[in-house]
């Protein structure tokens, strides 16, 4: 049986409300992969009953009934600590709490593929937790370096890998360089390999206006990224660049861009996809995924919350499991 596992997020946003709904849909309109939620029982048990599921939740197991709502409890929020809509430190602590009991499910094998629904950087980081977003996290919990995952943001009929990303765009712009981007786009040939683009073409936008025009606007993308490019194109990957970023993103013949940092990829995606983007944390050696909102403290906890995005979410990592379960059965 194939599982997603879908970490319910911030306990006190819109998360584990937005969780409930999508595994209730998804399950609608598919068999398999079967959808694992993780969180405090209490707190997913509250929005089952919310909808009128609170008689088909059921413990994760081997062989679960077609009907049932599958979650796997990971409890670690006091009582006095479920206050959706408000953010705190016990939020964040659980939310990563969520996300390292996934991990443990696809690591022994039980799961193929994640699925967080959204987080709060001010919850997490107010437990004592340094976090600037998913990457960065999977990135320490699989002992990996930090600058090897990355993030892939896919939506409006675009996918822009990000070089970096949430840091002091000053910082951003120092620490780039050929390396750094190289390793951006075999994560990003990698992932898109995983959903179905066998020989994936990627377009790498330049960092500096018209990347730099000949020298003109600085040598940045002479000196880093054309060597860069040089380098991907001799290992035998298809890629194109340094070009400028609003001259290449009209491109419709390329499978996904690479944007030096965070603004140059999330506009676009966010102007033509709005909340219904999808965030896939890649480099990491596994299918992740999330959305590309907030948690929404404001309406939490009212059933207004819409669970469209994070069901595109499932259904993207969905298409990922299913080709990799085929992959698996040719071998």
């Amino acid at each position: 049986m194939s599982v997603i596992a879908l970490a319910i997020g911030d306990p006190n946003g819109i998360g584990p409300e937005i969780a409930v709904k999508a595994a209730l849909r998804f399950a609608q309109e598919r068999a398999e992969p079967r959808v694992v939620l993780l969180g405090d029982e209490k707190v997913i048990r509250f929005y089952a009953e919310q909808y009128g599921a609170g008689d088909r939740l059921m413990r994760f197991e081997a062989k679960p009934a077609s009907d049932r709502l599958l979650f796997f409890p990971v409890d670690v929020l006091d009582a006095a600590s479920f206050q959706p809509g408000t953010s705190s430190a016990a939020g964040g602590r659980a939310t990563i709490a969520y996300i390292e009991a996934a991990l443990g499910l696809v690591d022994a094998g039980r799961a193929t593929a994640i699925v967080a629904c959204p987080h709060s950087e001010t919850s997490v980081n107010a437990a004592g937790i340094a976090f600037s977003g998913y990457p960065g996290l999977l990135a320490r919990l699989k002992r990996l370096p930090e600058d090897e995952v990355f993030l892939m943001l896919v939506g409006g009929g675009l996918r822009i890998v990000h070089v970096t990303l949430h840091e002091r765009l000053h910082d951003a712009l120092a620490r780039i360089d050929s390396r750094l981007i190289a390793a951006a786009v075999r994560a990003g040939a990698g992932a898109l390999r995983q959903l179905g683009i066998a020989s994936p073409k990627l377009g790498i936008f330049g960092i500096n206006p018209h990347a730099g025009e000949s020298g003109l606007f600085g040598d940045d993308d002479t000196r880093i990224v054309a060597p860069s490019v040089a380098t991907l194109k001799s290992e035998g990957y298809a890629v194109e660049g340094p070009i400028g970023a609003d001259l290449m993103i009209g491109r419709h013949d390329l499978d996904a861009f690479v944007a030096m940092y965070h603004d140059q990829g999330h506009i676009p995606v966010k102007l033509l996809a709005g909340r219904n983007s999808a965030a896939m944390s890649i480099g990491a050696g596994l299918i992740f995924s999330t959305v590309g909102h907030g948690s929404g403290f404001d309406i939490a906890g009212r059933n207004i919350a819409d669970c469209e995005p994070i069901l595109r979410s499932l259904r993207l990592v969905a298409g990922a499991t299913h080709l990799g379960a085929e992959e698996g059965t040719r071998a």
